[in-house]
């Protein structure tokens, strides 16, 4: 029986031909990509002008968010069973994170009294969904794509609430990059044969950029709707780096009433 820690012992493989460039890489494309999404996701330039964006980006994203891209760039270097594993609980963990923080009160289950009851219920829910995950690893991947579906759920749900055509401009953005973003998946997984047929299988390695650059337009989405819950006396605002007029912009959340220390 191979180690879980052997080059290719993962039980799924990306379309990409394995160890073509380097005799250390398996994923040549994946790898250097992965990396370069990890430039885009850890950049926090534009929060620069608010603290408390600033620290909620750092309490819930740059850790976990930090370990899902270095054990996503291993498991494409190996393709290991350990890496594959690393890869999606990191991210499964990254998620309940921002769920425990930043889901809005307003949504929590009836029997729920407290932030407090509802990170006990993400915390065991996440452990049992945890343990699952060992059983068949190679829908770990297709369970995970499908949270994105309860995201843009509650931010169709939040957009009803709001007449900001920032708001809404910043939303539509991240959901035309999640397209594209899975689109690029779905085609990696599903039509690999004809991709390696035109000599083209580098779907996976463009969603890597594009699940990168829908998440820096979600990441500030999902900051302002939280201070407008918890802080609205801060008045946030979205606004775009390096100017409104460009067509790619990068979104962060401004609050109009200074943040002032006692």
């Amino acid at each position: 029986m191979p180690s879980i820690f052997s080059y290719e012992s993962a039980e799924i493989d990306w379309c990409e031909g394995n160890f073509e460039h380097s005799a250390i890489i398996a994923e040549y494309y994946n790898t250097v990509r992965r990396a370069i999404s990890n430039l885009l996701y850890g950049s926090g330039e534009p929060l620069r002008d608010s603290l408390l964006s600033l620290a909620l980006w750092a309490l819930v994203s740059a850790k976990p968010g930090l370990l899902a891209c270095i054990f996503s760039t291993y498991f494409h270097m190996t393709l290991s069973y350990v890496g594959q594993l690393l890869d999606e609980l990191s991210i499964l963990w990254a998620l309940a994170a921002a769920y425990s923080f930043w889901y809005p009160k307003v949504y929590f289950p009836k029997f729920i009294k407290s932030r407090k009851h509802f990170f006990w219920l993400s915390g065991v829910t996440t452990l049992i969904t945890t343990l699952m995950s060992f059983i068949k690893p190679a829908l770990n991947a297709y369970v995970l794509n499908c949270i994105a579906f309860h995201l843009l759920y509650l931010t169709w749900r939040e957009l009803k609430k709001c007449n900001d055509k920032r708001v809404h401009r910043t939303a539509a953005a991240m959901v035309v990059w999640w397209v594209l973003a899975i689109s690029s998946w779905i085609s990696d997984r599903w039509l690999c044969g004809f991709w390696q047929a035109i000599n083209f299988p580098y779907f996976h390695s463009f969603w890597h950029v594009l699940i990168a650059m829908s998440l820096l337009y979600c990441c500030p989405l999902v900051i302002y709707f939280d201070v407008n819950y918890e802080l609205p006396s801060f008045k946030p605002k979205i606004r775009y780096w390096p100017s409104d007029s460009w067509f790619v912009v990068v979104p962060y959340v401004a609050l109009e009433k200074p943040y002032k220390q006692c």
